[in-house]
């Protein structure tokens, strides 16, 4: 494990507790609304239709907020998404505390907070690279990756403790006041200005410039589209809750078990990628990688009791983080400053997006079929995806971390060519 980026800035140190305080909170809740929405309507696609519900404000609110990034200081934006998702989550904890609440109230808190996380971690990463230089960043985002995955392990797992001992209140008021370590460690960060554009842009046609900007960037766009396949069709978390209560008998606390085994092998592989910084073919890995995830999620469609499960889950979780890894060091590293709220907009809502259609795509399936077709049949999709992405986009298998660095004042004047022309569009 590279701890390096710690040792080296004290923004990235408090950039990665609040996160590590905040992430915890969030994950509970993550845990509680797909549980409480299959308690009260005993729908397997209901429960998934929460992803539904949360994908539109997703894509505007990540979209906006890339833009946001680029004109205007990122922590004063951060500070003011904590604000909101504080709110958010005091709303649900209410509505849990006043009995059985109307679906449509969950809905639309589920959409409001998807809106206000999606703003929140587009801001988020495209402070990472202003705050450690260039030859840590590698290790900033494993680490970065890995001390979120480490809030997917502990947060669920609490979440599901607190619903068993408390009820649906508790864990919605934790993820209120989590928000406040976030908060206080950006009131404590110096500013984080964007760097200085030629002249600002409307905000509309930033967005466009940043969408169009993408097209020069044919290594992480295929990095984008594997990982939609892999998390639209091999990502059956909204069927845990259903899975934990009919199939393996486990309640509660089971439900949090399965979310935090995709988490805990994440956590372990992402915390143990400091030989990630030494490998050249990046894009090769992720392949690999979103390979690995497939047949694991497949595997675990196949077993009846929640253990074995948990297990192929964690295998899966662990695939999927170093795989998210080199996605983000690539983005990070061909994109320029001025453009990275933008491109990580997107990335954002790719890794955001992706869950809810896979929340969408898996509770469907299960409604039509069972829960264990769901798993399997969408584990075996993201399988060949793998094979169909390779074909469409050669760039990502043929992307050489060591020829990139040694073009990289040509990478920057290609860059800077590809947004004046973006600007023009």
């Amino acid at each position: 494990m590279d701890v390096s980026a710690l040792r080296e800035s004290r923004d990235f140190r408090l950039l990665e507790a609040g996160s590590l305080i905040t992430g915890l909170g969030t994950q509970a809740t993550l845990v509680a609304l797909p549980y409480q929405v299959f308690v009260i309507t005993g729908s397997a696609f209901l429960t998934g239709m929460i992803g539904a519900a949360e994908l539109v404000p997703l894509i505007v609110a990540s979209l906006f907020g890339g833009a946001l990034a680029d004109r205007h200081d990122r922590r004063r934006l951060l500070l003011i998404c904590q604000l909101a998702l504080m709110t958010i989550a005091a709303g649900l904890a209410l509505a849990a505390a006043s009995g059985p609440p109307p679906i449509w109230i969950l809905f639309v808190l589920a959409a409001a907070m998807a809106g206000a996380s999606a703003v929140e971690r587009v801001v988020r990463s495209a402070i990472v690279p202003d705050t450690v230089s260039e030859e840590r960043l590698p290790a900033a985002i494993a680490l970065t990756y890995g001390l979120f995955q480490v809030t997917m392990v502990v947060g669920p797992a609490f979440g599901g403790i607190l619903i068993s001992l408390f009820g649906l209140t508790t864990p919605y008021a934790v993820d209120a006041v989590s928000c406040l370590g976030m908060a206080g460690a950006a009131a404590m960060m110096s500013p984080q200005p964007p760097a200085a554009a030629r002249a600002p842009e409307p905000v509309l046609r930033s967005i466009r410039s940043g969408l169009a900007y993408m097209r020069k960037l044919p290594a992480v766009t295929a990095g984008f589209v594997i990982d939609l396949s892999a998390m639209t069709f091999g990502m059956p978390r909204a069927l845990f809750p259903v899975l934990a209560l009919t199939e393996y008998h486990a309640g509660a606390a089971g439900t949090g078990l399965l979310y935090a085994a995709v988490a805990a092998g994440s956590t372990v592989a992402a915390l143990t990628t400091g030989w990630l910084s030494r490998a050249r073919y990046l894009g090769r890995i992720v392949l690999v990688c979103v390979a690995l995830w497939g047949l694991f999620i497949a595997a675990a469609g196949f077993v009846n009791s929640i253990w074995p499960a948990a297990v192929l889950f964690a295998f899966a979780g662990a695939a999927d983080s170093v795989s998210a890894v080199c996605r983000s060091t690539m983005m990070q590293v061909l994109t320029p400053d001025r453009m990275r709220g933008r491109v990580n907009s997107v990335f954002s809502l790719v890794v955001a997006g992706g869950p809810r259609l896979g929340d969408v795509e898996s509770g469907t399936v299960a409604a039509l079929t069972t829960p264990a077709f769901s798993v399997v049949s969408g584990g075996l999709v993201c399988l060949a995806s793998v094979g169909v992405v390779a074909v469409a986009f050669p760039q990502l298998a043929a992307y050489d971390a060591a020829e990139v660095g040694r073009a990289d004042p040509v990478r920057k004047d290609l860059a800077e060519e590809a947004l004046e022309a973006s600007e023009l569009i």
